[in-house]
Parts: structure tokens; C-alpha cells; sequence
């Protein structure tokens, strides 16, 4: 891909990365908080987690493109384990994040309702981390 092709593909899958972040924030200020440990309602903060997620894959899409790898045909879906192989291949930090993303917003965000702040800010902070890596530069 030209450089300057691929520095329009990263603008454009960064802002798309970024609003799916945005929808999930919001999402996560519907859930309310208790004492500042706890979000209230599971509902949002699984909502705003399995959001937070799929920006992350978004952007893993268009770093792995960028980076030569080769995406599964359309049909064929992508497991985590997909993503954590090839993201390893590349860059031994990036799949630790991506552990941490999958672990903090996809399993206990979404999956089993975590609702302790610390766990899906957490979680959150890493998704911008992995987001990150495909911001264009200024």
C-alpha cells in the first residue's frame, strides 16, 4: 500500500476507532456509580465494554493490515486466537495488551458483568494504548 494511502486508511480507521471509544464512554456514564467503586447498572457497562472491544479490533485490523498480515476471509470469523497470534509475530507488548483488553472489557466487562471501576477503566485506558498505535501522525 503507498505511503500516502496508507496514512489516509490509518486517519480514517483511527477516527473510527476513537468513536467507537466515544459511544462506549457514554455508554459507561449511563451506568452511574456507587461510591466511585461500582458502576450501577451491568447493562451499560457491558454495553460500553463490548464497544470499547470492537474499537480495539478495529484498530488491530488496520495495524495488522498496515503491518502485511493477511485477514481471514470475510465469511470466516476472527477468534482471539487469530489476534493473538498474529499481533505476537509482530510485537510481544502489543499482544500483552491485547490480553489485557480481551481479559479487562470483552470477558469481564461484557461476559460476566464486572462492574468495579478500577477493573473496566483499566480496561479502557489499555483499548486507547492498542488504539494508539494506528494514530496518524500530526
Amino acid at each position: 500500500m503507498p505511503v500516502e494511502e496508507q496514512k489516509l486508511f490509518l486517519k480514517n480507521e483511527y477516527a473510527e476507532a476513537i468513536r467507537y471509544m466515544d459511544n462506549a464512554k457514554k455508554a459507561l456514564k449511563e451506568a452511574g456509580k456507587e461510591d466511585n467503586s461500582y458502576y450501577k447498572d451491568d447493562k451499560y457497562v457491558r454495553t460500553a465494554c463490548g464497544v470499547a472491544y470492537l474499537g480495539v479490533l478495529r484498530a488491530l485490523d488496520a495495524w495488522l493490515k498496515v503491518k502485511g498480515v493477511e485477514l481471514p476471509k470475510k465469511k470466516k470469523s476472527k477468534s482471539i486466537e487469530y489476534y493473538m497470534d498474529s499481533v505476537a509475530k509482530l510485537d510481544g507488548k502489543m499482544r500483552t495488551r491485547l490480553s489485557s483488553a480481551y481479559n479487562a472489557l470483552h470477558l469481564a466487562g461484557y461476559y460476566w458483568g464486572e462492574k468495579n471501576t478500577r477493573i473496566i477503566n483499566e480496561g479502557f485506558d489499555i483499548a486507547y494504548e492498542i488504539i494508539d498505535k494506528i494514530k496518524p501522525n500530526a
